[in-house]
């Protein structure tokens, strides 16, 4: 029963990332019978300079965007410090097995966390999420950064009010899914502390003894695919920085509703590298977890599935703006779409 609850937060992050994710894939088959969802999805999809001024309706402010990095940021924040918090507590990297489980019991009142090949997997699952979670912060941080002092959105730029709603979810799913696995266990923790802290009082509360190399240590002992995972992530994480200023710096040296083709880096092969650079970063995930987490794979099918179709759009915008559009680029991925 225990693990069946374990389970219940990664099934449904899954089920919501295929249920995002199929309907973009069925509206991308070329198939005439298909094309009313496409349009509709479209619609969704659509901001900024490929949205249709006259398309008004149920539509937000792009600069609305920032809402989703505010929230984001906020939350992995908390997952992140919660999370390592917990694995600080309950699965150090050098304990006796007789001592964490005791704790743990009194703690969480039970958990999955036991002596033996158990113990060590949870071990494991624990660390690798905070780290996971690390690299997230990283990503939405920055993000909100950009959002604030590179990107200087159109005053008639707008979206979409379930393009808003769609990413608001995302930025809420995304990062729990990076810990989906020990998230139960994690909210037990927080949740018996707090009431034991209502209970007892601040007073009463034993102290905290915090030794900075032991919240630090288990993170290098992850493995080699962690690292590797952390190398593709920033390699993504410094182009699509790089795509975003060049982006900002066309805003900014042109009036509000002008545009230019953008030059330099990643764009000198696709038209979309800031979502070539997104999909290398949910992809570094895949490859720190090993290649072996369904609901992150699921998360990365669903950024792959949505970032190409806003990209072909946009690729398509460029063509039909610009005459002399280069005609060498891709839409996103190079030598594929």
């Amino acid at each position: 029963m225990e693990l069946e609850m374990h389970m219940v937060l990664p099934q449904l992050l899954r089920l919501a990332w295929i249920a995002g994710t199929l309907p973009i894939l069925i509206a991308s088959i070329p198939i005439p019978k298909l094309n009313f969802l496409h349009t509709i999805l479209l619609g969704f999809a659509r901001r900024g300079k490929i949205m249709h001024s006259t398309s008004q309706k149920f539509t937000l402010p792009q600069r609305f965007f920032l809402h989703f990095y505010i929230v984001a940021s906020i939350w992995t924040t908390f997952l992140l410090v919660t999370t390592w918090c917990y694995a600080y507590t309950m699965v150090p990297p050098v304990r006796k097995s007789s001592a964490y489980s005791t704790i743990t019991s009194y703690l969480i009142g039970g958990s999955a966390l036991r002596t033996g090949s158990t113990t060590m997997l949870q071990r494991h699952a624990v660390w690798q999420a905070v780290f996971l979670l690390l690299l997230m912060e990283a990503q939405v941080l920055r993000r909100l950064f950009e959002t604030i002092y590179v990107f200087k959105y159109s005053p008639s730029a707008r979206m979409h009010v379930l393009g808003y709603l769609t990413g608001m979810f995302f930025y809420l799913a995304a990062p729990l899914s990076l810990c989906a696995d020990c998230a139960l266990d994690v909210f037990y923790f927080l949740v018996n502390l707090v009431t034991k802290f209502i209970v007892i009082g601040k007073d009463h509360m034993p102290p905290v003894e915090v030794e900075l190399w032991q919240v630090v240590n288990p993170l290098f002992r992850l493995g080699w695919r962690h690292w590797i995972g952390a190398t593709v992530f920033f390699l993504g994480w410094i182009h699509q920085q790089r795509c975003h200023k060049i982006l900002g710096s066309l805003r900014n040296s042109r009036q509000a509703e002008e545009y230019a083709i953008p030059h330099g880096d990643w764009f000198e092969i696709v038209s979309c590298p800031h979502y070539l650079s997104e999909m290398v970063i949910y992809g570094s995930f895949v490859v720190a977890t090993g290649w072996s987490n369904l609901t992150i794979w699921l998360l990365l099918v669903f950024v792959l599935a949505n970032l190409s179709f806003a990209a072909v759009e946009t690729h398509r915008w460029y063509h039909q703006k610009f005459e002399d559009y280069p005609s060498s680029r891709f839409a996103v991925i190079p030598y594929i779409l």
